[in-house]
């Protein structure tokens, strides 16, 4: 097989090639009996039509057109393996050749995992982590942020007097509407008896003593996110790389998705939602394109950190999260479950390996 690979912009190549003609004209009766399996003939059954009566009835385009796509169905595999290229993107093939008996002339283009050099990001997870403050570790709780939580609690539970008359005004396109908080003599009492309503606490003290531990915790966690971000954004700054259009699509299509979801458990309709903004879908694809370059980065950084420190998920926990996530999900695909749950627990192991640097 003769093969010539050209790279291109934005991480893409492009591969050029002929599949010699023996080769190629050795899938000539694969490609009939394929072609003769769903061919419905009268007085035959289907799939039992004999080889004569189908190159009477066949175009041999049709068949030199299956034989095409069984040949680069085979080889492409083989192509990107011997030539240790990493494709990430479905294929754009065009044939160049195509005839009986002659070899097959193709080219085909796709987007390749891209060449990257990494900043030193030991170093800047060190940096990052040398910087946190005691007082930052050591946050403590206020009397007040537990009163506000509190305060906020008995809000949540106060009863939704004017529900109907606020989803009215919600709805009305343009006009402005202003929450009222709930008075305090519409708010529940605080008690024992509103507390065990809760969960299981005892009393008032018992729930103050554990909504302070989580809002402790809750802190602990914020400064956790915080420190992550402030790695990975730094990673991606200092980063080289040129990022495939291919990637940018796919997170693009994640924010608009998961936009989309939102809009419609709020009872909306999403182009309502569009024609209020007065905007398109193009139009937010150009909004967030900075975002979904930032997180394709973010998703080949971790790739390539896991990849360089052999860092990989723990085959006991992704069991777990798939187990966990088939028995919520009950039409999730195993497999897809399986890349979702190793991606997840290997980007928190990467994650982990980062905030080691001390």
């Amino acid at each position: 097989m003769k093969i010539n690979i050209k790279k291109l912009p934005k991480s893409e190549v492009e591969i050029e090639g002929e599949i010699e003609a023996d080769v190629f004209e050795a899938y000539f009766d694969k490609a009939l009996k394929r072609i003769g399996e769903n061919l419905e003939i009268d007085g035959f059954r289907k799939g039992k039509v004999p080889e004569n009566v189908l190159l009477s009835k066949v175009p041999e385009a049709q068949i030199l057109g299956e034989m095409a796509e069984m040949a680069l169905s085979e080889h492409y595999p083989k192509i990107l393996e011997e030539n240790k290229i990493d494709a990430i993107s479905r294929p754009e093939i065009s044939i160049t050749k195509l005839a009986r008996k002659n070899p097959l002339g193709f080219k085909i283009k796709t987007a390749t995992l891209p060449e990257m050099t990494l900043p030193d990001y030991k170093g800047i997870a060190k940096k990052i982590i040398s910087e946190i403050t005691d007082e930052e570790k050591n946050a403590e709780v206020t009397e007040k942020e537990v009163e506000d939580t509190i305060m906020d609690i008995r809000k949540s539970r106060a009863p939704k007097i004017h529900m109907a008359e606020e989803a009215e005004h919600v709805h009305k396109e343009g006009e402005e509407h202003k929450h009222e908080e709930p008075k305090e003599a519409e708010l529940p009492e605080f008690n024992d008896e509103f507390v065990q309503a809760l969960g299981p606490f005892k009393n008032v003290e018992d729930f103050k003593i554990k909504l302070k531990e989580n809002i402790k915790l809750e802190k602990g966690n914020q400064l956790k996110e915080k420190t992550r971000l402030k790695i990975v954004e730094k990673i991606i700054d200092d980063l080289k790389v040129e990022l495939p259009e291919i990637l940018v699509e796919v997170e693009l299509d994640k924010i608009l998705y998961r936009m989309e979801s939102d809009i419609t458990q709020m009872g909306l309709k999403f182009e309502d939602y569009l024609k209020h903004l007065s905007k398109t879908v193009e139009d937010l694809r150009k909004e967030f394109r900075t975002d979904a370059e930032k997180k394709a980065k973010l998703a080949l950084v971790l790739n390539k950190i896991a990849a360089d420190e052999k860092i990989k998920a723990d085959p006991e926990q992704v069991a777990n999260e798939v187990a966990m996530i088939l028995e919520h999900y009950k039409d999730a695909d195993p497999e897809r479950a399986q890349m979702h749950a190793e991606n997840v627990l290997t980007n928190e192991a990467v994650f982990q390996f980062l905030e080691g640097q001390k």
